[in-house]
């Protein structure tokens, strides 16, 4: 069983960690986890973790000086006057269980995140049960490119250095992605709440739509103020009691933040940005996708919420290359087909992702799909089935289990017998690989998808640059 978030508030942990100098992350190499360990080393803190799973991350943390140890022992924390984790570890991690025997202070990441960030003036949070990183990292460039701006990304961002923290001397302007998951971005207190779309996930906590739009409004109402999607129903019903200062974005013509005269090239968008009647800019946007307009139109119209201006709006928007994971073209096979690797693991983010695959001018699009968890795969098994109508061909790896045992009954054979011929199964990632190789041509486009280790298919894989 996952451990729970504190929700103890800023105050609160301002007291508990007035004389603590010396912080341990249990999960520390996870990707939100690692950017808060370098973040608290920046405000002066001495930092160390634990994490199981190694990896570049870890790798980067210590070459920052920060002690990772690579298994979860009681002893860890022997040094160490607080403890920070992520609520994916269980009860009975023994860290964990040393910490509060020996009544050493226990925050959770978001609790924990939710007070570094009140040390800044403009706090921008983007939400949203698909497409945060995406429109965070989209977000970062812009800030970046105008501003000494802190970011925690839900991704890495290639265009600086390839990590998901950058931090910035200023206190003026902190980025941030807001997981809704297990309620975490209830510990956060935004100014500005960017809301992308609401929608099922998560069915292991989230159990209805009212719950889901419940946690998104309070979210929302911690705020400021609020940007969210006019094109999407749910944002709408949602925020339909929202006491505080609203704001949209979208495609349709009651949308303050409004793209007209789209245009694309190979999948990439040009469009004409609008605030109310005013023309601002033209944007010419250099990732594809139609999806990618949606997180232009959040992350311009939160810049300008934020005080900055068209032109550097513009400047960050059009240098945008993409984050990490994210349609991330890594390499091509020796037949000539193009291969990328993208994070998306809900039916919307796949849907969305291979339809701006499909415009991108390749004879075929074929899909590698691993899905996350058997109860998202089971609990919004007909979304999926009916998410990758834009595949030529469906390619399936094992379901990642991440923390479930598999008591639904579902996989990846049962998926692909409910989409039919054009897809297949497979049990692990070596007979994957060689079916890529076999089927692959040289005008196809093989796009890697899911949120769990399929990532290591590509050591498989002879990829050429």
């Amino acid at each position: 069983m996952s451990v729970k978030n504190t929700s103890y508030g800023p105050e609160l942990i301002r007291g508990m960690l007035a004389d603590c100098r010396r912080l341990f992350f249990i999960g520390i190499g996870g990707i939100s986890m690692s950017a808060l360990a370098e973040l608290s080393m920046s405000e002066g803190y001495l930092v160390g973790g634990s994490d199981r799973s190694g990896g570049p991350t870890v790798e980067h943390l210590k070459e920052l000086g920060i002690k990772v140890f690579c298994e979860h022992k009681a002893e860890n924390i022997s040094s160490f006057d607080a403890v920070i984790y992520t609520v994916a570890i269980s009860e009975d991690n023994p860290e964990y269980r040393e910490a509060i025997f020996r009544g050493i202070p226990c925050i959770s990441r978001a609790d924990y995140m939710g007070y570094l960030m009140t040390a800044f003036r403009e706090r921008i949070g983007v939400s949203g049960m698909h497409g945060k990183s995406s429109c965070t990292a989209m977000c970062a460039e812009i800030f970046l490119s105008a501003t000494d701006a802190t970011v925690l990304c839900g991704a890495p961002l290639p265009a600086h250095g390839n990590t998901s923290c950058v931090i910035g001397k200023a206190r003026e302007h902190f980025l941030f992605e807001a997981c809704e998951y297990m309620d975490s971005f209830l510990d956060f207190s935004p100014t500005t709440a960017v809301i992308l779309n609401i929608g099922m996930d998560h069915v292991d906590y989230f159990h209805s739509m009212e719950q889901v739009r419940t946690s998104f409004l309070r979210f929302a109402e911690k705020a400021n103020r609020v940007l969210y999607n006019a094109d999407d129903p749910e944002c709408q019903r949602a925020l339909a009691g929202y006491p505080y200062e609203r704001h949209t974005f979208g495609l349709s013509p009651n949308a303050e933040f409004r793209a007209e005269n789209l245009s694309s090239v190979k999948g990439c968008y040009s469009f004409d940005f609008y605030r109310g009647e005013d023309l601002l800019c033209r944007v010419s946007l250099r990732v594809p996708g139609r999806h990618n307009v949606y997180n232009a139109l959040a992350s311009g119209g939160a810049a300008i919420l934020s005080g900055l201006a068209t032109t550097e709006v513009k400047t960050g928007l059009e240098k945008f290359l993409g984050a990490g994971r994210r349609m991330e073209k890594k390499g091509r096979l020796a037949s000539g087909a193009m291969v990328y690797d993208d994070y998306g693991h809900h039916p919307d983010e796949i849907r969305a992702t291979l339809a701006g695959a499909k415009e991108m001018g390749y004879s075929r699009v074929i899909c590698v799909y691993q899905p996350h968890t058997y109860s998202r795969t089971a609990g919004l098994f007909n979304e999926f089935a009916a998410a990758f109508d834009n595949a030529d061909r469906v390619l399936f790896a094992p379901i990642y289990a991440a923390r479930e045992q598999n008591t639904f009954g579902v996989s990846s054979a049962s998926l692909a017998e409910r989409i039919g011929k054009k897809a297949s199964a497979y049990p692990g990632f070596s007979t994957l690989a060689k079916v890529i190789e076999q089927e692959a041509q040289e005008e196809d486009l093989v796009l890697v998808m899911g949120a769990g280790d399929l990532y290591k298919i590509f050591d498989l894989l002879k990829l050429f640059r």
